[in-house]
């Protein structure tokens, strides 16, 4: 017998319009920031990796502690509002993943409660459709067509993914 019903917590009709204005407020708070670039773009300017991110704190050190050490061709005011910002939205980012990552658990386990819900109804289905009751045959054909064939033409229990 499946284990069903992982997820019994379910977010009310309320909690999911708060949650909707909140992303809604999110994305106009960041609005002035929004930048859309290419694929290409992107793949050009790409992220700055782990190392490459310690020269710039050392490089912005630098120019905290002994600022005549530090280039006059670089706009210090500029890079020291690009250093806090990036800052800033790398713990934005990794809120919004983690909120993200919430989600899609509770998402994985609905889908995983209906999926199996869906199998118990299908081999009802099934059943009551071998005792000629009215109807069941029509709703086992159409549900049939989405489980893969076997070799001898019968319709497979068993889905190819989930």
């Amino acid at each position: 017998m499946p284990i069903t019903n992982l997820n019994n917590k379910h977010l009310s009709t309320d909690k999911i319009k708060q949650a909707q204005t909140a992303i809604e407020q999110l994305a106009l708070t960041v609005k002035e920031i929004d930048i859309n670039l290419t694929s290409n773009e992107r793949q050009k300017y790409g992220s700055i990796n782990e190392k490459n991110k310690l020269i710039v704190h050392k490089v912005y050190d630098y120019f905290q502690n002994q600022p005549q050490l530090s280039s006059p061709e670089v706009n210090w005011i500029e890079f020291a509002k690009d250093y806090t910002s990036r800052q800033n939205l790398e713990v934005l980012i990794s809120q919004l993943e983690n909120i993200t990552t919430q989600l899609r658990n509770a998402k994985i386990l609905h889908d995983f409660d209906n999926y199996q819900a869906a199998l118990t109804d299908y081999a009802y289905t099934t059943y009551k459709a071998s005792t000629s009751v009215s109807g069941y045959e029509t709703k086992r054909n159409e549900i049939s067509q989405f489980f893969a064939k076997k070799k001898g033409g019968s319709a497979s229990t068993s889905p190819d993914t989930m």
